[in-house]
């Protein structure tokens, strides 16, 4: 009864005019001050449909660089359709040890338990890539987070999963995102420890999915909440959105999407098989498996796979080979190694075209791990750092940054010649900030040089300084 009363008095000073707070619903409120904290904040979203008088769950998205209205706008449109609760907190950071970012999430869950009702078994946490690498691992330390939407990342660490302490894990990855392959083979090793887990596939690469898969997140949420008596079962919801899969499916089937289809009957026939008859959706699935077109699909799938995993070894392999020797010399097998990838555009395989996108995503990932490695190190090791960037000029040749960084390391060590050969490249690559380029830290002789000026001239049509006729 006092907790009844709590949340009345609370629910009084939130939405009436309390000189502490205005939580209005329907709307991102950030900066949200965490109580007792002089610098903690929070973003916070309420659906529309938000009233004190039930209880909630409620989803912690993360954003590792503490940008938490951001991170709580990429769910607002599925929470408000599906009724949850969102918050993200603006001070987790990669920059923090993971211990720092547990305490700074649980003084912001404290801080939402205090002032909202939320159902105490349906707490989840969410996030892309690094974001979702910690939404992953928040279980184990916060026993109250009951699921995992995990975007664009595998589970980190599977030795760390303890099987007295299941919580629902939903991936959601694109079939040209790098980790497509890994969180493939997540999914069968959680399946394998007992952990109730979901993989939802887009047509796309290493992004945020759009919300009608992040929606698909949280309805699985709600069936599966449904399914284990914490939340009423509601038929018509159920009707509605097995109806909705079933649409899905067809269309993925009739646009011989095959894979994706299966993907998805599976994903439905383990969601629905507690609350709804599904053999149509098994006889849907045998149905599929005896398709010519489904078996070619499958196995061209299964071959670039393989295929990936032997020239992602080549990959790790030949980098740590160049670094460890400063190898400037192999930077034509990577030109090369582009030229192969570029080919797969053009395959008329569709696996082969997504495995090629999954590559160039794979080995921009690998060095820019490596960037972060040499620039965390207490000495940075300049000869590493700037082949790295020359490697990414050839993986990642429209990124401007990387030539004004080589330019700019390169004056600084008088060598002039690799500076203009980067200057000459970036040109070409359709560059034209001037203003930039003559501002350039480091970079103060070089400017002033006949050689620097001429190649300005040719591409931007005239140069700073005057080219003086010897």
């Amino acid at each position: 009864m006092k907790k009844i009363i709590l949340f009345l008095f609370l629910g009084a000073g939130l939405w009436g005019n309390s000189q502490q707070m205005t939580l209005k619903k329907g709307i991102v409120i950030d900066s949200i001050p965490v109580k007792d904290s002089i610098s903690e904040s929070y973003s916070l979203f309420l659906p529309t449909s938000f009233e004190m008088d039930r209880n909630w769950p409620i989803l912690l998205v993360f954003d590792m660089e503490g940008k938490g209205k951001r991170a709580v706008r990429m769910f607002q449109e599925a929470a408000e359709k599906q009724g949850y609760i969102l918050a993200a907190p603006n001070n987790v950071n990669d920059s923090l040890s993971t211990s720092q970012n547990i305490l700074v999430t649980g003084r912001m869950f404290n801080d939402i338990i205090r002032l909202l009702p939320i159902h105490k078994n349906r707490s989840y946490s969410a996030g892309f890539d690094s974001g979702a690498r910690f939404a992953s691992v928040l279980p184990i330390f916060v026993k109250a987070i009951a699921g995992v939407i995990s975007c664009g990342a595998v589970y980190p660490n599977m030795d760390i999963l303890n099987t007295n302490n299941l919580f629902q894990f939903i991936g959601i990855v694109g079939k040209e995102d790098y980790a497509y392959p890994e969180m493939l083979a997540g999914k069968s090793l959680m399946g394998r420890l007992k952990f109730p887990n979901h993989l939802l596939v887009f047509n796309g690469g290493h992004e945020w999915p759009n919300s009608q898969y992040l929606e698909k997140a949280l309805e699985i949420f709600n069936l599966s909440a449904m399914a284990k008596g914490q939340l009423e079962k509601d038929e018509v919801y159920i009707n509605e959105t097995y109806a909705q899969n079933l649409e899905e499916i067809d269309r993925l089937i009739r646009s011989n999407k095959l894979i994706q289809a299966d993907n998805v009957l599976d994903e439905v026939i383990a969601v629905y098989r507690v609350l709804k008859d599904s053999d149509s959706l098994k006889r849907i699935k045998r149905e599929l498996n005896k398709n010519k077109l489904f078996k070619t699909m499958t196995r061209n799938e299964n071959n670039t796979l393989m295929k990936e995993s032997f020239i992602k070894e080549d990959y790790v392999y030949y980098l740590e080979e160049d670094l460890a020797t400063y190898n400037y010399n192999n930077l034509g097998w990577w030109i090369y190694q582009m030229g192969e990838l570029k080919k797969y555009d053009n395959s008329k395989i569709e696996a082969e075209r997504e495995m090629g996108k999954r590559l160039l995503g794979y080995v921009n990932a690998l060095i820019e791990d490596n960037l972060d490695i040499v620039n965390s190190g207490s000495q940075v090791d300049q000869e590493v750092l700037s082949l790295l960037w020359m490697l990414k000029t050839i993986t990642e040749p429209a990124d401007y940054s990387y030539y004004l960084k080589i330019i700019a390391n390169s004056a600084q060590m008088e060598d002039y010649g690799t500076s203009l050969f980067y200057l000459e490249e970036l040109l070409k690559k359709g560059y034209t900030d001037k203003a930039e380029l003559y501002s350039l830290e480091n970079t103060a002789l070089l400017r002033i040089t006949p050689e620097f000026n001429e190649i300005v001239a040719k591409y931007l049509k005239d140069a700073r300084y005057d080219i003086i006729e010897e």
